[in-house]
């Protein structure tokens, strides 16, 4: 396909699939690299778009490295885009090596590792929460004593609010570590670094601030207001955009993520910011820089007209992203999505108010993502979720009412 360019996209999931569809519509060549068997298949709706796929181990820096190199050997390429999270620090590699736009690796290592983010948008003179890393359960109490209690443990290196657990003393904090390093099952073929950052726990509501970063410009696109389960987890269970803040609050949130993103050396794509508003201002919980999850990037288009995975692709190309991209103009003034949980169930047999629910107003798509008879993985992250609705409505009220009706009328038994 003749066009402006030619993109690796490496292990396209979830999100990441909307750059591979964004980069043919722009007349852009796609290549994927990906393991393609196990949890890193390729979404079979993504074959039309796909120039050609390389299947390489993913997880090996260096193969994927190589295999990049004989590719811009035969047809140079513009571009290198992470698929997911996890694949930021190999497009930071290989776009590096190639000599094309993307991040830094130093940036590529604060972005992904949670503690050395914390230290770095600290030493910028930035609030974060007390911290400390640890390695070993020996670790545990010097970590506590910094953090404080209640605090909270979280992976260094992982996603998607997995083993992130609230603990009230250091009884929790050790039962919270040892089911950390005792599980051993595989995300995307890889185990994460059995590494943890013990963080002081800050109250207050949570959000994500959803932007990029153009020429040298942060663009913050809109700000989402983030549902949480019951701690100790936070499995986040459902998003209402735009979220209803004052305006004080709305500028100092912005300007507090403006100075994240510089801090941690986002110079260009996208960016995925999750803060919390205490009383004393916003503070990171964590930075991504990648399209973000959860449909949010869906989210953004409905509401703002932004065109996050069309934007992010011409970024990465060295391209002007066009003007309709940038702002084609709201569908609706809010939008939202809310999962369905059993956080007691192993399985279900029947569903109850699907239909109901599926024809509230404002609805405008309802998936099941685990079906009757499968299993329901416990309900700690999001890997328990069962299926969502996603949403428009007219005004916040009406955006949360959608999500107390929902969780109302579905069940399961």
């Amino acid at each position: 396909m003749a066009g402006p360019g030619h993109v690796l996209v490496i292990e396209p999931q979830s999100s990441g699939n909307k750059l591979v569809t964004a980069a043919y519509e722009l007349g852009i060549e796609v290549s994927v690299a990906s393991h393609n068997r196990d949890d890193r298949t390729l979404a079979p709706e993504l074959a039309p778009f796909m120039e050609g796929v390389l299947q390489v181990e993913t997880n090996d820096e260096q193969a994927v490295l190589a295999t990049a190199r004989s590719l811009h050997a035969e047809r140079p390429l513009t571009g290198v885009l992470p698929g997911c999270e996890y694949y930021v620090q190999a497009a930071s590699v290989v776009a590096n090596d190639l000599g094309l736009p993307g991040l830094t690796p130093w940036s590529a290592a604060r972005v992904r590792d949670k503690a050395l983010m914390l230290d770095c948008v600290e030493a910028a003179g930035l609030r974060v929460p007390r911290h400390a890393v640890v390695s070993a359960e020996a670790d545990l109490e010097r970590a506590a004593e910094i953090a404080g209690f209640p605090c909270v443990l979280k992976p260094v290196d992982n996603s998607g609010s997995i083993h992130v657990r609230r603990a009230d003393d250091l009884a929790q904090l050790r039962a919270a570590f040892d089911r950390l390093r005792q599980d051993d099952r595989l995300i995307l073929g890889r185990l994460w670094n059995r590494q943890a950052v013990v963080t002081e726990y800050i109250s207050g509501p949570e959000l994500s601030v959803e932007g990029y970063v153009l020429d040298g410009k942060v663009v913050i696109c809109a700000i989402t207001e983030k549902l949480l389960g019951p701690e100790p987890h936070f499995n986040e269970v459902g998003h209402i955009m735009p979220a209803q803040l004052p305006d004080e609050v709305k500028k100092a949130v912005e300007q507090y993520v403006q100075g994240v993103v510089g801090a941690v050396g986002i110079t260009l794509g996208p960016f995925h910011c999750e803060v919390r508003v205490s009383d004393g201002g916003p503070v990171l919980m964590e930075i991504a820089a990648r399209l973000p999850g959860d449909r949010i990037s869906d989210l953004v288009g409905i509401v703002t007209g932004a065109n996050l995975p069309a934007i992010t692709v011409a970024a990465h190309c060295g391209l002007a992203p066009r003007p309709e991209h940038i702002d084609a103009g709201a569908a609706a003034k809010y939008a939202g999505i809310f999962f369905f949980t059993a956080p007691d169930q192993r399985s279900y047999d029947r569903i109850h108010g699907w239909d109901a629910v599926s024809r509230m107003p404002g609805v405008v798509e309802s998936t099941i993502v685990i079906g009757p008879g499968q299993e329901i993985p416990s309900g700690e992250d999001r890997r328990s979720r069962i299926g969502y609705i996603l949403f428009t409505a007219d005004s916040y009220e009406a955006a949360k009412d959608r999500c107390r009706s929902a969780e109302s009328l579905v069940s399961f038994t």
